[in-house]
């Protein structure tokens, strides 16, 4: 079994921003040489997910009001800032595992990766990608 791991960096524009990273982890995927296995994304940060969504701009925006209103950004918290970044990272994962089949990510018809930016600003993240299998 072989293992191939390759860092990404994507820029964010504020708070809520979705990036589509599928065609930067497919990339990976391909550089990997890696036909049959798993690709895991992972995004080391304390105040960012990432999700399998359709993406289409109406979704967009109601996940967007969905998590606005669930964890409300001038709610009245302790934590000063940005308690309401860290309690969305507590309920979307910073990871997601994708089959690779043929050396492509087996994703359905409509999935796309995304990285939301649940901070208070833009940022540069970084995005770990290992890809295991044969």
């Amino acid at each position: 079994m072989r293992v191939y791991v390759e860092e990404l960096s994507i820029r964010t524009r504020g708070p809520f921003d979705m990036v589509n990273i599928t065609g930067l982890v497919e990339d990976v995927v391909k550089r990997s040489g890696i036909k049959n296995g798993l690709a895991h994304v992972f995004a080391p940060h304390a105040t960012g997910v990432l999700a399998l969504i359709e993406d289409e701009p109406g979704l967009r925006a109601d996940i967007i009001d969905v998590l606005k209103r669930l964890v409300p950004p001038d709610g009245s918290y302790r934590h000063p800032v940005n308690a309401y970044s860290h309690i969305i990272s507590m309920f979307l994962p910073p990871d997601r595992t994708l089959p690779v089949v043929d050396g492509r990510l087996a994703l359905g018809t409509w999935q796309s990766l995304v990285f939301i930016e649940a901070d208070t600003h833009a940022r540069t993240r970084r995005i770990v990608v290992q890809v295991v299998g044969e």
